[in-house]
């Protein structure tokens, strides 16, 4: 009796409603970028993309005989090519130095080299090293003859860090010979042509101020329409070679 009774007593007692949820914990926040951590490049030639170097007619806009003339790049060589991609113009300075020159092909994209490589295999060529090397160094070897950037200085360029091209051009700078050159072929500004829109290519105003912070200095500019144009530069107060 004094169970039901019990029973009763707690039917009857007035409804409390639901105590709510507690609020959600925000979420942690996120761990401060490592001092000297270097942000993704997003504006980088993609390896998915390859195809697109190898237009039928781009010899003929590219123009490699003509660059590698003005440059100064003949048989016998020691040579570079920074941000070397698929390898199209790399083939063009392997042949252009022959068997007792040799050519460096430099990328941060290790899938790059890899295909560097099959590539100059089946062309049967010996005379090109690949080598991985980071935004700001290139890994170059000492005492070259001449280097080159080949339509990739856009994409190395960061507009939002400034100093690590510049740090990229002074080890280039580093890299040559007392006579040695640094050729840089990028996109005509304004759109149209197989290259970039327009946004994404840079004023060769802009080149010519990285090099000079750099220590290397303008000797000649040289346009190859209707889409790209090359600046040859040296180092700064370099000795003859006696």
């Amino acid at each position: 009796m004094k169970r039901a009774l019990f029973v009763l007593a707690m039917l009857s007692l007035p409804a409390f409603p639901a105590l709510p949820a507690p609020p959600a914990l925000p979420a942690p926040p996120a761990p401060p970028a490592q001092s000297g951590q270097q942000k993704p490049n997003t504006r980088l030639f993609g390896t998915q993309d390859l195809g697109l170097l190898e237009a039928p007619d781009r010899e003929q806009w590219q123009k490699p005989d003509q660059i590698m003339d003005a440059i100064g790049i003949a048989e016998g060589f020691k040579v570079a090519e920074l941000g070397a991609a698929g390898g199209w113009f790399t083939l063009q300075l392997a042949e252009r130095v022959g068997p007792n020159g040799r050519v460096y092909a430099e990328d941060i994209q290790r899938a790059m080299l890899d295909g560097i490589s099959r590539r100059m295999q089946s062309e049967n060529l010996t005379n090109v090293t690949t080598v991985l090397g980071t935004p700001s160094d290139p890994h170059l070897p000492p005492a070259l003859d001449a280097a080159l950037i080949n339509d990739a200085f856009h994409e190395m360029d960061d507009p939002d860090d400034p100093k690590v091209v510049v740090t990229l051009l002074r080890n280039v700078a580093q890299s040559l010979k007392p006579q040695g050159r640094l050729g840089i072929v990028d996109w005509t500004p304004g759109s149209g042509g197989p290259g970039p829109e327009a946004k994404h290519r840079v004023d060769p105003k802009r080149v010519i101020k990285a090099a000079n912070a750099a220590g290397l200095e303008l000797i000649k500019r040289e346009d190859f329409p209707p889409f790209v144009f090359l600046l040859v530069f040296g180092r700064a107060n370099a000795k003859p070679t006696p």
